[in-house]
């Protein structure tokens, strides 16, 4: 067995809200729901839970048994990824090797912050005392940062920023749970006006903390074909990377662990990036995904502008990115918010996108970024690719 023999069974996901009136357990409870009602499996048929990172439940070191408590499941296996906004791709890794491994059958991978209602996290003084200098007040402040550098290095084109910021705008109109507030049209020209937040980052580079939840069911393609479901979702290439270059005491900032995740990922895969059929990057800047689009190999470092210039990222362009919004015009749902972006993947490969169903299928790619430490590259990155049916 191995990753290819995973089988993505189901996926759910909640509509994004500014401040959910509801507690995550809720929200987590309508995502089981409804991968039971949409996949025919019983509740006692899952036997793994593994959740993403959470803001509402970072200071709960008992957060996966808590959560498996209010939802009345009893596991073989349970486990919270805290690699921050790579934790629900990286989920879905933990799941596959827990099911080849023996741990357990079938896994619910669930999603789920209230970040904007309840934030719970207790950081503790690491990161202020040993690598944040006072002053810098936090993503938007380092996005910053890697932005000038970017700047200085190889020239921001914001036209070509604000390209990407609209084709997403456009996947989030055609999405009914995207958040109601983010669903309005913006031009090249208003990403450009928009405000200034932490220059060069403007207010539509940037996300917008919200609360919901998504989540995935996942088997072996074995106990998939026992339950008759022919529709299955397939990872067949992974990387992860953790503190790239850590050892290094001055980093290019502008190169991340996306590099060799990717390159893993892809020969798993056996693809390369023009063979990618949709994009799904992690979101919760507009230069995270140019940069992303640069370490994985879709263009040379430097010449993002140029390769965003020449393809066209709405839904029916040559490479579909983040068709529902993406966290930055869906709403970011705190720590799950990687969970957007992974689940509009698995939607659109089921065919299951509507009005904004791309029309090649046959595999998506989706990354995750997680942690910003200062003047180096991302924490964590990882990549996945996916197809239907493998």
């Amino acid at each position: 067995m191995g990753m290819k023999d995973t089988a993505i069974v189901g996926f759910a996901e909640t509509k994004i809200v500014e401040k959910s009136d509801r507690d995550i357990w809720e929200l987590g409870a309508d995502i089981l729901e409804s991968l039971l009602d949409s996949t025919g499996f019983e509740k006692q048929e899952i036997d793994g839970l593994i959740l993403s990172s959470s803001m509402t439940g970072s200071g709960n070191c008992f957060w996966s048994q808590t959560t498996a408590d209010q939802l009345a499941l009893e596991v073989d296996f349970c486990q919270t990824v805290d690699i921050g906004g790579c934790s629900p791709t990286a989920a879905l890794a933990r799941a596959a090797i827990a099911i080849d491994a023996g741990l357990c059958t079938t896994v619910l991978c669930l999603y789920a912050d209230t970040q904007a209602a309840e934030n719970n996290q207790r950081p503790r003084s690491f990161q202020a005392e040993w690598t944040v200098p006072q002053g810098v007040l936090g993503p938007p402040t380092s996005f910053g940062f890697i932005s000038s550098r970017y700047d200085h290095q190889f020239g921001l084109d914001l036209r070509a920023l604000g390209k990407l910021a609209v084709a997403q705008r456009d996947g989030a109109l055609l999405n009914d749970l995207a958040c109601e507030k983010l669903r309005k049209p913006i031009t090249v020209d208003d990403y450009i006006n928009s405000r200034m937040i932490a220059d060069p980052v403007r207010l539509l580079d940037s996300v917008m903390v919200c609360d919901g939840a998504s989540g995935l069911l996942v088997t072996s393609k074995k106990n998939a074909a026992r339950k008759g479901l022919d529709k299955i979702v397939v990872p067949i290439g992974y990387g992860e990377r953790t503190t790239y270059r850590a050892s290094e005491s001055i980093v290019d900032v502008t190169d991340t662990g996306h590099r060799v995740a990717g390159e893993r990922a892809f020969k798993q895969a056996g693809l390369k990036p023009s063979d990618i059929a949709s994009f799904h990057p992690y979101d919760d800047f507009i230069i995270a995904i140019l940069l992303q689009m640069e370490m994985l190999g879709f263009c040379k470092q430097g010449e993002g502008a140029a390769f965003i210039r020449e393809h066209e990222f709405n839904h029916l362009g040559d490479l579909p990115l983040n068709t529902g919004g993406g966290q930055i015009s869906a709403g970011q749902v705190g720590l799950a918010g990687g969970g957007t972006n992974l689940v509009e993947a698995v939607r659109q490969l089921f065919g299951a996108g509507g009005k904004r169903q791309v029309k090649n299928t046959k595999n998506a790619l989706v990354t995750g970024i997680g942690g910003i430490p200062y003047a180096r590259n991302w924490s964590s990155s990882v990549v996945m690719i996916l197809t239907p049916n493998a």
